[in-house]
């Protein structure tokens, strides 16, 4: 394989594998939202930001760990036949396979981003009585989908090495 493509998923791998290790603690953040929330029922002052924040963190979590699942292929997966496949069939498969995936991931970041411009340029709320800005969250599901779409090639190309081969 090229040079320059060799150091594209390496590049990706490096910025997906360290971001989906910050995402991670993402889950402690959420439990610590919710542990404030009960605190504060407790004490009959329940705080209005609590819940929308903890999902909010939640899908935070979810969608910065995605491209490092892909990356980790620890993804749920049905492999009734694809577990009996070669490794050079499995590569081939997940070749072919993977511009279903490109072409869902290119929709989705259509249209996250131009969810996104929507709410920052009106300055989206959700309609709660916390009101919280929405374009922040957006910007992390659009950033989320584009890192998903440079993941996918990555494996594309991983497959089409594999196929050749070669080891990336």
């Amino acid at each position: 394989m090229p040079r320059f493509l060799v150091a594209y998923v390496h590049a990706v791998e490096a910025v997906n594998r360290k971001l989906g290790r910050i995402a991670m603690y993402l889950l402690f953040v959420m439990m610590g939202i919710m542990v404030w929330s009960m605190i504060t029922k407790f004490a009959h002052i329940p705080a209005l930001w609590t819940l929308e924040m903890a999902q909010f963190t939640l899908v935070a979590y979810y969608m910065l760990g995605a491209p490092w699942t892909m990356q980790s292929e620890v993804n749920v997966r049905m492999d009734l036949i694809y577990a009996r496949f070669s490794h050079k069939g499995k590569a081939l498969t997940d070749a072919l396979t993977v511009f279903f995936l490109m072409t869902y991931l290119a929709i989705m970041l259509y249209g996250a981003f131009d969810s996104t411009v929507y709410s920052y340029t009106y300055n989206e709320r959700n309609p709660t009585a916390w009101r919280p800005v929405l374009w922040p969250l957006k910007t992390i599901i659009t950033f989320s989908f584009a890192l998903m779409l440079l993941q996918a090639t990555a494996l594309l190309i991983r497959d089409i090495a594999t196929l050749r081969g070669e080891k990336i």
